[in-house]
C-alpha cells in the first residue's frame, strides 16, 4: 500500500516553521485542486491624463493612431510633490497604447489611453499625487524618458477569476478532527496541509486554510474526503513534480532539477529552501565552490545550480539576488571569503543574454557576473 502523500496538522500562528511538531488530524492518500499558478496580472485600461509623450511613448502613440494599438513596455510613474520633486514610483507592465484625444484642459497635451498591467512590486494599489502635485513624471524600466502626465484614471478593470477549495482524499481522521466530526460540530478547525516523503517526513508546508466540510471516502471504509478552503498562496502546479523528486527524501543525486521546467526549477528552489539545515556550520572561509553550469539555460537554473554547488544535491544559497546577497553574510553553508568556478559557463554565456521583453526581464549572464563580482565572490569562469 503506497503510504500517504499529504498530512493535515493543526493550524498555530505561533509554531510556523515547526509543523511538523504540531498534532496530527489526518494522513491523506491524495490531494484534489491543491496547485494553482498565481493568476495573470489583471489587466486594466489606464488614461494618462495632460500627457506630454516623448522617447518609446510618442513612438508607440504615433504608431497607434495607424495600426489600433502598440506595444510599449514598461512604463515607470514617478509621482511628484508640490514642489516637482520625486516622491515614489508606481509602474504599469506590458503596457500597449491604445489611442488617444485632445486634453480638454490644455488642448497641447493628450489624454493617452493604455491598457497595462499594475507591477507586482508597486508599494501601493494606486498612485496618489500629493497637494499642488504637478502630476507624474514618466520613464522607461532603465530610466528613458517617456514624458509627463497631469493625472491617472483606471477606467476598466477584470474581475479576478475565483479559486475552488482543495480537497483531501482517502484521509484518517484523528485527534480533534476526530472529535469535532463525531459532535456534529461545523466548524471542524483551521490546518496547515504538509507534503510528505515516502518515510512520512515533511518534505514542504503545501497551504493553510479552514476545514469546511467532510463526506465518506469511496477510496475504502473508515475513510474520508475533506474540503479545505485555503487562506495562503496556493503552491505552483510544477510543485508536485517536484515533490515527487523529493519522494525518497532528499536528493542524492546532483541535477535532478536540470529535468525540470523554468517553472519547476523555481518551486524547486522553494523546496530546497523549506529543507534548508538551519543554524548549521558553514564552510571555512576561502573554501573553493563548483558550479556545475551544463544545465543553466534559464535564471532559476543558476540558483538551482548555485545552491547546490554551496550545499549539495537539494541545496539552497539563494532563490534571488538579494537572497544570494543574505547568504553570503554566512550562515547558509558558506561565509566570504570564497571561491566560485563556474564550469561550462559559455552554456549561461549563450542562453542568459539579453531577450526582447515586454516587462521585466531577467538578468543576462553578465550582470550575474557583475553581481557575484561586486558582492566580493572570487569568480572563475571555466
Amino acid at each position: 500500500m503506497r503510504p500517504p502523500k499529504y498530512a493535515l496538522v493543526a493550524y498555530d500562528q505561533d509554531a510556523e516553521y515547526e509543523a511538523e511538531n504540531r498534532e496530527t488530524w489526518a494522513l491523506c492518500a491524495e490531494a484534489e485542486d491543491l496547485c494553482a499558478d498565481p493568476p495573470a496580472p489583471t489587466r486594466a485600461r489606464y488614461t494618462l491624463l495632460g500627457c506630454g509623450p516623448e522617447g518609446r511613448l510618442r513612438t508607440a502613440l504615433t504608431r497607434s493612431r495607424a495600426e489600433g494599438s502598440a506595444p510599449v513596455g514598461v512604463l515607470v510613474l514617478t509621482i511628484l510633490d508640490g514642489r516637482g520633486e520625486p516622491v515614489e514610483e508606481w509602474a504599469l507592465e506590458d503596457v500597449r497604447v491604445l489611442g488617444d484625444r485632445p486634453c480638454a484642459r490644455d488642448l497641447a497635451l493628450r489624454d493617452v489611453v493604455v491598457e497595462a498591467s499594475e507591477s507586482a512590486d508597486n508599494p501601493f494599489d494606486y498612485p496618489q499625487c500629493p497637494p499642488l502635485s504637478p502630476g507624474y513624471r514618466i520613464h522607461g524600466e532603465t530610466g528613458e524618458s517617456h514624458g509627463t502626465c497631469k493625472d491617472l484614471a483606471r477606467t476598466r478593470e477584470e474581475e479576478p477569476a475565483t479559486e475552488s477549495s482543495l480537497r483531501l482524499l482517502g484521509c484518517t481522521p484523528r485527534g480533534a478532527l476526530r472529535e469535532a466530526m463525531d459532535a456534529g460540530e461545523e466548524d471542524l478547525g483551521h490546518a496547515a496541509v504538509l507534503r510528505l516523503d515516502a518515510h512520512g517526513r515533511t518534505v514542504q508546508e503545501a497551504v493553510e486554510g479552514e476545514i469546511t466540510a467532510w463526506i465518506p471516502s469511496a477510496r475504502g471504509p473508515g475513510l474520508v474526503d475533506l474540503a479545505l478552503e485555503p487562506w495562503s498562496e496556493r503552491p505552483p502546479s510544477a510543485a508536485p513534480e517536484v515533490w515527487d523528486l523529493w519522494w525518497d527524501g532528499r536528493p542524492t543525486e546532483p541535477g535532478l532539477w536540470a529535468r525540470l521546467s523554468p517553472e519547476g526549477r523555481s518551486a524547486w528552489l522553494g523546496t530546497a529552501l523549506a529543507n534548508h539545515p538551519h543554524g548549521g556550520p558553514d564552510r571555512p572561509a576561502g573554501t573553493t565552490f563548483h558550479l556545475d553550469g551544463r544545465h543553466v539555460t534559464d535564471l532559476p537554473a543558476f540558483f538551482c545550480a548555485l545552491g547546490e554547488a554551496v550545499n549539495g544535491p537539494g541545496g539552497y544559497f539563494g532563490w534571488g539576488l538579494d537572497a544570494v546577497t543574505d547568504c553570503l553574510r554566512g550562515r547558509w553553508g558558506a561565509r566570504q571569503p570564497l571561491t566560485l568556478v563556474w564550469h561550462d559557463a559559455d552554456v549561461a554565456r549563450s542562453c542568459l543574454g539579453p531577450t526582447p521583453h515586454v516587462s521585466r526581464r531577467p538578468w543576462t549572464f553578465e550582470e550575474l557576473v557583475a553581481f557575484l563580482t561586486e558582492e566580493g565572490v572570487d569568480l572563475r569562469l571555466a
